[in-house]
């Protein structure tokens, strides 16, 4: 064997040992087993009600039976205050007093006219008793005793308008004096001692305890189905009252287009004058439908709502298919709903931005909605 013929043997006994170590670190090929994993959902059936009820919230203020700006009948200078915005006062408590010193110096200068025509009356009194008797011996004309009557009969209506004039001064004086109307408490003074205020000028404003109620407007149909005794829970801060009704007004409102309502609250409401107060008033509506979480719903075409129903197949799978319906009514994160649906039906209750229409599906969860 020549040296050529010998190179070019062990040049493919090489190839040969390369090519038997390639082929061992191949894998040999295996067969794909298809395998399909269907998205689980939860679920829940659809149950038909035969009505819903509506709440409606109406807002009003807390106003007591009496709250009234209290002040002098005349004018005058304050020369006391005795009580200031924040005290309780009781009934006939004294709140104020007017400068009296020109009063009291009127008050003399009549008790002193009063005293002089009282002297005035018992000199014209004898002089006519005398007149009457020298008259019997021929002394004293007619003319005279005339005379001595008509001036006797003027002091006396002298005296009555003195009498009237210091009984009206003295009604002046007890006027004077400013005294609480009612139990209640003071929540504003208006004016500072050395004042001079005119006659009806508030001076204190005075909210009566005892006696809450509040003022709500409704709508004509409410008003018309309502009666005064009829108990309605109010709400008032963070606190809830059923409350009655007082009164219900005779006239539409022409701004807000509704009727007062005048509501009395129990009298140990811890209230204050001018809160807000809500009107809870539930309404019963005649109409088949079914209750369903408002999440269970996506937007639909021409202003309705889509619902995805789940449909059995023969493989015990579930397949999503979109129902149209429409929202009557929503209350917390409820939505009472119409349409295409029917009763003991299944829907997705969650979880919609992961399926399409026509998909296969799981159903690891089925709860029962909640009837409201």
């Amino acid at each position: 064997m020549t040296i050529l013929a010998a190179s070019q043997l062990t040049k493919l006994s090489v190839a040969l040992t390369l090519l038997t170590v390639v082929s061992a670190c191949q894998q040999a090929p295996t067969d794909d087993i298809a395998i399909i994993n269907y998205q689980s959902v939860a679920s829940q059936a659809l149950h038909q009600v035969d009505h819903y009820q509506i709440t409606q919230t109406f807002t009003g203020t807390i106003r007591a039976g009496n709250t009234t700006g209290v002040g002098f009948e005349l004018s005058g200078k304050i020369q006391q205050l005795a009580v200031d915005s924040g005290d309780k006062v009781a009934k006939g408590q004294l709140l104020a007093e007017l400068d009296t010193v020109l009063l009291e110096a009127e008050k003399q200068e009549l008790n002193a006219s009063i005293n002089q025509n009282h002297a005035d009356l018992a000199l014209a009194q004898s002089t006519l008793d005398r007149s009457l008797a020298l008259r019997e011996q021929g002394y004293t004309s007619e003319q005279t005793l005339d005379e001595l009557k008509g001036q006797l009969n003027s002091l006396k209506a002298a005296k009555s308008r003195l009498t009237a004039s210091l009984k009206a001064n003295q009604l002046r004086i007890e006027k004077s004096t400013l005294t609480a109307p009612f139990s209640g408490t003071i929540s504003k003074r208006n004016n500072n001692l050395g004042e001079v205020v005119t006659a009806g000028t508030p001076l204190f404003t005075l909210v009566q305890d005892n006696n809450p109620q509040a003022n709500v407007g409704v709508t004509v149909n409410i008003a018309q189905t309502l009666n005064s005794g009829d108990n309605l829970p109010l709400v008032v801060g963070s606190r809830q009252y059923m409350a009655t009704i007082a009164g219900i007004g005779a006239e539409v409102n022409p701004v807000t287009r509704t009727v007062d309502l005048r509501l009395r609250l129990p009298t140990d409401a811890k209230v204050i004058n001018g809160e807000l107060a809500y009107l809870k008033y539930n309404k019963s509506m005649q109409q088949t439908g079914f209750w369903v979480p408002v999440a269970a719903l996506t937007d639909g075409l021409r202003g309705l709502w889509n619902l995805y129903v789940l449909t059995p197949s023969d493989d015990n799978k579930f397949i999503v298919e979109r129902r149209d319906v429409e929202i009557l009514y929503t209350r917390d994160e409820q939505a009472f709903i119409v349409g295409a649906i029917k009763n003991d039906e299944h829907f997705v209750s969650q979880g919609l931005h992961k399926l399409v229409v026509g998909q296969k599906v799981n159903v690891t969860t089925d709860m029962a909605a909640r009837s409201l």
